[in-house]
């Protein structure tokens, strides 16, 4: 499959093991992964050095031509909610991942869309699980 994968960039990079996890498994379970980039730690270097536009016209691109949207919400971010958002209008199956006790924004617990889901994860290796699960019913549905 081909998954966008959304994580925080200039809102925080705390959780950056988490999302390197994450793309190394979607990876290694055969998936195309345009955004892997996102969870590399040189990330910020390589994005300033790219036009805001150029930004914007890639990644909208990129989530047209996806399966589905993957995005760990756990640190706010106004960029990886409008992705989810843009992702949602283009009729895409999207789950977001945050971890257990933290807040999420209620736009995305609120949301009654049926292709949104939001899980919550203890360790990376049960988000790995969710991911996988998610992916399956995304599979299923194709």
């Amino acid at each position: 499959m081909n998954i966008y994968f959304a994580c925080s960039i200039t809102g925080g990079r705390t959780l950056e093991p988490v999302y390197q996890a994450i793309v190394q498994a979607l990876v290694a379970d055969g998936h195309t992964v345009p955004t892997a980039h996102l969870a590399d730690s040189n990330v910020k270097a390589y994005e300033s050095s790219v036009l805001p536009e150029e930004i914007f016209t890639r990644d909208t691109n990129w989530i047209r031509s996806c399966d589905t949207l993957v995005a760990e919400v756990s640190t706010p971010s106004h960029g990886v909610g409008y992705e989810i958002g843009f992702a949602l209008a283009q009729g895409k199956p999207v789950l977001c991942i945050h971890q257990a006790g933290l807040a999420v924004s209620k736009m995305l617990t609120g949301n009654p869309d049926d292709r949104l889901q939001v899980r919550a994860y203890t360790d990376t290796q049960e988000a790995i699980r969710l991911i996988r699960s998610f992916l399956l019913e995304v599979q299923t549905n194709l």
